[in-house]
């Protein structure tokens, strides 16, 4: 963090030569008066508009936001909306964005992905907001797939913070929090490069996400409802369902898969309420009647239920957006909806959107990186139905990869988990697929410090993380309790003990990179690479890594927290953080 601001006190040093600029770490105010001409200024660079961005993550306003609105959430869409027009935008400009919204509990991001990829094949610009993002922010704003490049996204950065920052000493010092400003700028992005759509992802919830500050989206989806987020949400599903049910609208139509009974009906009481027409969307063999097997880019049988949700929603987007005088009469010119649940029908996928599913990619999810001799299986599952399809497709996959290594397989479970999630529920889960290993390790990419601020976070102390990793190797410990080996504790060299002996199957490392570099023994040369600088590991701990050495092929899956797996793909894919 301090190399960060460190980079922002050099850079707002350039850019006083031409715009007031007040700044001090001792707490003095800070102006910024500066809106487009920000970027054309030298050396105002990437990494310089991503620092800024994390002190959104913990400055005093927005912390103090949080605190006000937890009780009275309906104050959040009145400040987004405050905060859109301190940018310089109004919510009838994003009228224009031609929107998908879409919520749900898990799938949400790949049923977007999937639908995104369909209507881009037809030939439309499209724009794509997700969170989180993997590796670096840009990721969260996609235009035509791809993630913004550096140069515009810090473009666009200056833009929108400028103007933020030069109206805030009106409005009581108050700056947008991390996702409210990445929102605001993600329509910012849209509108000034001429999207033909933008398929919108809920952040947490619905009724009071910040994203809900669209007005008039052509159609909204809801993938599978579970429980997360609850100490915002609520702890049931019925009023988990009735905040992710806020984003239906007045006469537009919105699609469901299918839900536990519960939610089932809180989503059509809500539908009601909203006079908002809601169709259950079929299986996906039911397409396959017309034109034969489908074929998922997104492995796990999970994703059948996604697939037929963005079908759905692709297809009624084209036909209103494209097709307003069709014949397809679900959808009343008059905007009195039919507020009954009704079963959607399926149809025959044209071939754009047949090859559409079968070419989506969406890392971190279902994804398989095979280098050499250790095959990693990475998904960011963090709720206890995605990490159930998380389970049933690591066992499934990683048979088949068994079935043709060459000798003995080595598995190893690298997990972590965050926030108020059930880590001992979830790695109980996991106990079924019989690792050799359970590594633990915080969402650090690498303990020495750079300015990797993509992958930054200020909200939890590192002491907060290293201590849920104990937590979770002692809950593995007690699921998988047959005696106690004796073991030595995970130590990098000349760091601080973080445990006493543990039994000989469990290791904690302080940061991914080092726990990444334990499990491959030198068997991965992306790892090898000089780049990598390896930690130094004590000698008791690489003695227990002879089976790993000595096994054909080491598999390794990544798990627990979409953190996580951003951090570990951070360096197992050097190309995602250029």
């Amino acid at each position: 963090m301090v190399v960060c601001m460190l980079r922002v006190c050099q850079r707002r040093s350039v850019f006083a030569a031409q715009h007031y600029w007040q700044f001090s770490l001792a707490g003095v105010s800070r102006r910024f008066y500066s809106t487009k001409t920000a970027p054309q200024i030298p050396g105002m660079e990437y990494q310089d508009a991503i620092c800024t961005l994390n002190t959104l993550q913990t400055n005093a306003s927005a912390l103090e936001q949080v605190r006000r609105e937890r009780n009275h959430p309906q104050l959040q869409l009145q400040a987004m909306r405050g905060f859109l027009e301190r940018a310089g935008l109004t919510v009838e400009e994003l009228d224009h964005l031609n929107i998908i919204h879409v919520t749900g509990t898990k799938g949400k991001g790949s049923t977007c992905a999937f639908t995104e990829h369909i209507l881009r094949r037809y030939g439309f610009r499209t724009g794509f907001y997700s969170s989180p993002h993997l590796v670096q922010v840009r990721e969260r704003i996609r235009i035509n797939g791809q993630p913004i490049g550096k140069e515009l996204f810090t473009k666009y950065f200056w833009q929108i913070y400028g103007r933020l920052d030069e109206t805030k000493e009106a409005h009581g010092g108050t700056m947008p929090a991390y996702f409210r400003f990445l929102t605001i700028l993600a329509f910012h992005v849209f509108l000034q490069e001429k999207v033909d759509l933008a398929v919108i992802e809920v952040g947490i919830g619905g009724a009071y996400d910040c994203t809900n500050i669209i007005r008039r989206p052509w159609v909204c989806g809801i993938s599978s409802l579970g429980i997360d987020h609850t100490q915002i949400l609520g702890d049931t599903i019925e009023k988990i369902a009735w905040q992710k049910g806020g984003i239906f609208k007045l006469g537009v139509p919105a699609f469901t898969v299918k839900q536990p009974e519960d939610a089932m009906g809180m989503l059509r009481s809500r539908a009601t309420e909203m006079r908002c027409p809601l169709w259950v969307c079929p299986e996906l063999e039911e397409y396959q009647a017309h034109c034969g097997p489908l074929h998922l880019g997104l492995a796990g049988q999970h994703q059948r239920s996604n697939a037929s949700l963005a079908l759905q929603l692709s297809y009624t987007w084209l036909q209103r957006r494209c097709l307003p005088g069709s014949t397809d009469q679900r959808f009343p010119s008059d905007g009195v909806a039919n507020t009954a649940v009704q079963q959607a029908l399926p149809f025959k996928p044209s071939p754009i959107m047949i090859k559409g599913l079968a070419d989506t990619e969406w890392p971190g999810r279902n994804q398989t990186l095979k280098h050499g001799a250790v095959t990693y299986f990475l998904d960011g599952a963090h709720t206890m139905r995605s990490m159930q399809a998380c389970v049933h497709w690591f066992r499934e996959t990683a048979v088949q990869h068994e079935r043709n290594a060459s000798g003995p397989v080595i598995r190893v479970l690298l997990f972590n988990a965050t926030g108020e999630r059930d880590s001992a529920a979830m790695l109980k889960l996991l106990v079924p697929c019989h690792f050799d290993f359970a590594v633990f390790c915080p969402n650090i990419t690498e303990a020495i410090a750079s300015c990797n601020a993509d992958q930054q976070n200020f909200n939890v102390s590192v002491e907060h993380m290293l201590t849920r990793c104990l937590d979770n190797e002692r809950s593995w410990h007690l699921h998988n309790s047959t005696g106690h080996t004796k073991g030595a504790p995970l130590l990098i060299e000349s760091s601080l003990a973080l445990a006493p002996e543990k039994k000989a199957d469990t290791l904690v490392f302080p940061c991914i990179l080092s726990a990444l570099q334990w499990i491959t023994q030198g068997r991965d040369s992306v790892l090898a690479d000089p780049a990598e600088r390896e930690l130094p590991v004590k000698p008791s701990v690489m003695a227990r890594a002879a089976p790993l050495c000595n096994a054909a092929e080491v598999h390794v899956l990544i798990t627990g927290s979409l953190h996580l797996v951003g951090g570990a793909l951070k360096h197992l894919d050097p190309a995602s953080s250029k």
